[in-house]
């Protein structure tokens, strides 16, 4: 695999530093190379590069909006024998604490940063020479995301919807409740489900839902910190209901996501 792997990333120098990861999914390990300190994470399971690559486009898309740190995604590999890597940048992280408050407010700018380039778009469309061409991150008006991203290995089909509760309800609850009927034959949480599909429009009336960019799999055991600040990663991006997350982190998210009128 190392042999691979130097090739790959182009590298003379690949030497593991003894820090190893990973939890019921995937394996990890950090590497020293000439180009700075890597960490690899590694999946053998036929469903790993699905699961690679919704993580890899998830991490360029919060990146890019330079409000939350996350770890730099470097590439996907397939190895011979079916094991594929994600190689990403290494970062000293340890358990949040101190900069918990820090997570909700820059939470809060992940979410509202897809409004605001929309508000600033409105603005700009009249200016000769400027709009959503010239702008590196551009506004996304639907719900749902470019690619299939995974919690665990379950893959979330993310096909754009132009409304949140179509979304929610056709790409997010329909999809459960198919692995239900499948595995247990439940009739009644079937039912029970034609019934809700036809009320959850009510749910959300009179409310303007802009689509947010968000983490996707946010709980406690996804996001650290390091001496600059919160870390957030492992995610399963897509363009939401901003405060769809809110019961995972609820404590760091009431310090502050709420100061900022999301």
């Amino acid at each position: 695999m190392e042999e691979a792997l130097k090739r790959e990333l182009g590298t003379a120098v690949l030497r593991p530093t003894g820090h190893s990861g990973g939890g019921c999914i995937s394996q990890g390990q950090s590497y020293d190379t000439d180009r700075g300190r890597v960490y690899v994470k590694s999946n053998s399971r036929p469903e790993a590069r699905r699961m690679f690559e919704g993580e890899m486009a998830s991490l360029e898309a919060i990146s890019k909006t330079q409000t939350i740190k996350v770890p730099k995604p470097i590439k996907v590999i397939d190895l011979s024998g079916g094991t594929t890597l994600f190689v990403m940048e290494h970062l000293e992280m340890r358990g949040l604490s101190r900069h918990s408050a820090k997570l909700g407010t820059q939470l809060a700018d992940l979410h509202l940063h897809n409004q605001q380039l929309g508000e600033k778009l409105k603005k700009e469309e009249s200016t000769v020479g400027k709009g959503q061409g010239q702008m590196e991150v551009q506004f996304v008006d639907q719900f749902g995301f470019h690619t299939v991203t995974c919690c665990g290995y379950l893959p979330q089909v993310n096909d754009w919807q132009n409304d949140w509760v179509t979304f929610f309800a056709r790409q997010r609850i329909q999809p459960q409740m198919d692995m239900i009927e499948k595995n247990s034959g439940d009739r009644e949480a079937r039912e029970l489900w034609a019934k809700l599909q036809l009320k959850i429009a009510s749910l959300f009336c009179d409310t303007e839902i802009v689509p947010a960019l968000l983490h996707g799999d946010l709980w406690g055991g996804n996001v650290a910190e390091d001496d600059s600040g919160p870390i957030i990663f492992d995610p399963a991006s897509f363009y939401g209901h901003s405060e769809s997350p809110r019961s995972a982190l609820s404590s760091s998210w009431d310090k502050k996501h709420e100061t900022k009128g999301d």
